[in-house]
């Protein structure tokens, strides 16, 4: 039994909890009488000692309401605060900065500052578990995004690799690995890529034939050479050879955001290729390679233009296909879809796989194969009627 009068006092674990003062009344229940970090004492007693406040560090960002809802571990006791992951991130694209494509920046940029960071940066390096960034990758999926409704596999494919440069720069430098997130698969939706049937790309080649214009016949290059749509739109007739039959591509075009500078959001950059690949000479169809010499003239400078002081950007070249495809009766389908059609049919005629890798700019056949070559019912059908000799043999 407490001895009337007598004071408890507790202290909480938690800095600024402060102490919890209690008496014990006559009839054995506890009253508290006061809380908080400036809770009286008791008179006539000695006060009991505070704990020492921590030495201030520097100010830390504070994780965002995501952030604070997950499962994170006490950080160990340390001398020194621990960065984030935001100051790891930070040092990781200043390295790779110069070493890289300007529009592989922006990505990457786009990528730490739009999902990564905001989500994740104010986390201290040394908490990071695999469930965050696991909860992380759902979020991504089920709410990410400026409408909160959610990033395609892709992108949040793309976000991940992101990261996982950011812990392998952090691991080269010595820092303590909280853990391997190489494991945590985003997985990819297969999407489905539209091809034109052989009835719509002989309708958009007569249609093209018929109404034969500079940004017309950029769409019939691509219809046989596979181009992408920044390749077309950087391709000057100093590029095709008429005496060789080639066309040699060098060069994309592409519109990227920019960041330093505040009068423009987004700008054009002409560029080599995405990779060393995609650089290559495509030798031309013979009766192409006479389209193209009887249509020059006197043109110089850009294809889709004829002019050397004048461009056509792949977003307006974009729109300018959309609209022949009205004019011609064909469903809708993006640029990209006459790259597919063009493998497609290669394909089908029987083209050597790594021969078209090669016209088609991939690093591997694989890519060609997994990526762009996309079977016909006509062509299986095809195949499969190879079996009506077995069956005709009794077999």
């Amino acid at each position: 039994m407490l001895e009337k009068g007598r004071k408890i006092y507790l202290e909480m674990e938690r800095e600024g909890m402060g102490q919890y003062v209690v008496e014990q009344a006559e009839d054995g229940r506890v009253v508290l009488l006061a809380c908080g970090p400036e809770a009286a004492e008791p008179a006539g007693t000695s006060p009991r000692p505070k704990p020492p406040k921590p030495a201030e560090t520097s100010p830390r960002l504070k994780p965002p309401e995501f952030a604070e809802t997950l499962p994170l571990p006490a950080p160990p006791a340390s001398a020194e605060p621990a960065a984030t992951l935001a100051e790891y991130a930070r040092k990781w694209l200043n390295a790779v900065r110069y070493q890289i494509k300007e529009s592989t920046y922006m990505k990457y940029w786009n990528l730490l500052y739009s999902y990564i960071v905001p989500e994740l940066g104010g986390i201290r390096w040394d908490v990071l578990n695999r469930e965050t960034v696991e909860l992380f990758c759902g979020r991504m999926r089920s709410a990410g995004g400026r409408k909160q409704s959610g990033l395609s596999a892709k992108t949040v494919a793309d976000i991940m690799s992101v990261l996982r440069r950011v812990f392998a720069y952090a691991a080269d430098h010595g820092a303590f690995m909280p853990c391997n997130i190489a494991s945590v698969i985003v997985k990819k939706e297969p999407k489905e890529m539209k091809v034109l049937t052989r009835k719509e790309q002989d309708r958009l080649y007569q249609h093209l034939r018929a109404h034969l214009t500079d940004r017309n016949l950029g769409i019939l290059i691509c219809m046989f050479t596979g181009l992408r749509l920044g390749e077309i739109c950087a391709l000057k007739w100093e590029d095709i050879s008429f005496q060789e039959q080639t066309v040699s591509v060098c060069r994309t075009m592409q519109r990227i955001q920019t960041k330093d500078d505040p009068e423009r959001k987004t700008k054009i950059i002409i560029t080599p290729p995405k990779s060393a690949g995609s650089v290559r000479t495509i030798p031309i169809p013979r009766e192409l390679n006479k389209i193209l010499f009887t249509f020059r003239g006197k043109r110089k400078g850009y294809i889709l233009t004829g002019r050397e002081d004048a461009y056509m950007e792949p977003r307006t070249m974009e729109r300018h296909f959309a609209k022949v495809l009205r004019e011609a009766g064909i469903e809708k389908v993006n640029f990209h879809a006459l790259r597919h059609t063009f493998a497609t049919r290669c394909v089908e005629m029987d083209f050597d796989v790594k021969s078209l890798s090669e016209i088609l700019g991939h690093a591997n056949v694989n890519i060609t194969l997994n990526r762009y070559v996309h079977p016909t019912m006509e062509l299986k059908r095809r195949n499969m009627e190879k079996l009506s000799v077995l069956l005709a043999a009794g077999w």
